[in-house]
């Protein structure tokens, strides 16, 4: 379901390898991510690793600035950090308007992610889009946002509840506490299979929604003189086929995890 960010190679901008940073107090990048987000992001003890990681990591590399991933415990907690300052980077997440009031986005966006509808086994509904969830019980994780514009559908018009973590909203799906369940499509198949009940839940044939999905600096970061290098190094690294590469490293890292 996944697709990936087509960008033009006319926009394609040449990367020195060679590039450091320029400001004299960023000494150092702290990075934070989804902790339950596969392949893209997810914990590994107490960092986040996955393909999104290792495109920021790979990133700082190249510009010779020191870079530590930190698990800050969830997600909710995570996009706290980045608005107080207390991590440089968050990576893997959609651009929304209360979002940006703290993070200054880096373009391109480094891939699509699809979003998608999980309901118990056979108890699938016709669905075409949002409007045919009008009226059914849902249920998401906390911290998630879908982008502006569903997030402000799904407030308005839509029975959502939000669970700590995706695996109590699988919970409350298949309790029947819930009708459906709103995940990104990997990390929802994902966590099924964690918990051996890919063969109790399926998914609604036609995505949700699909979102460009991002890497953002704090604004409270000392380094934001890094962002051109990382805006050349995403796409540089999302056109020679590097991140397909390191989305087949994490998707292994993690069945061997799992």
């Amino acid at each position: 379901m996944k697709r990936f960010l087509c960008m033009s190679a006319f926009v394609a901008l040449t990367f020195a390898g060679t590039a450091t940073y320029a400001a004299d107090e960023c000494t150092k990048l702290t990075a934070t991510g989804h902790p339950d987000y596969p392949i893209l992001a997810f914990k590994s003890g107490d960092q986040i690793v996955g393909a999104a990681a290792t495109l920021v990591e790979t990133i700082a590399k190249k510009l010779n600035v020191p870079i530590e991933s930190k698990y800050m415990g969830s997600w909710a907690k995570a996009q706290a950090a980045a608005r107080e300052g207390e991590v440089d980077i968050i990576f893997g997440l959609y651009h929304t308007k209360g979002r940006a009031k703290y993070l200054d986005y880096i373009e391109p966006a480094f891939m699509f992610d699809d979003v998608a509808i999980f309901v118990p086994k056979g108890k699938d509904f016709p669905f075409k889009n949002k409007k045919d969830l009008i009226g059914k019980k849902g249920v998401t994780n906390e911290g998630e946002s879908y982008g502006d514009s569903f997030d402000a559908f799904m407030e308005k018009k839509l029975n959502v509840s939000r669970t700590d973590g995706l695996d109590a909203a699988f919970k409350d799906l298949l309790d029947g506490k819930a009708d459906f369940l709103i995940a990104g499509y990997h990390p929802g198949q994902a966590e099924a299979i964690k918990q051996g009940i890919e063969d109790k839940v399926e998914v609604l044939d036609q995505a949700l929604l699909s979102e460009e999905m991002f890497v953002a600096f704090s604004k409270k970061s000392p380094c934001l003189s890094l962002m051109d290098g990382f805006s050349q190094a995403i796409t540089e690294l999302t056109t020679d086929g590097s991140f397909t590469a390191m989305e087949a490293e994490a998707q292994a890292a993690w069945d061997k995890a799992h």
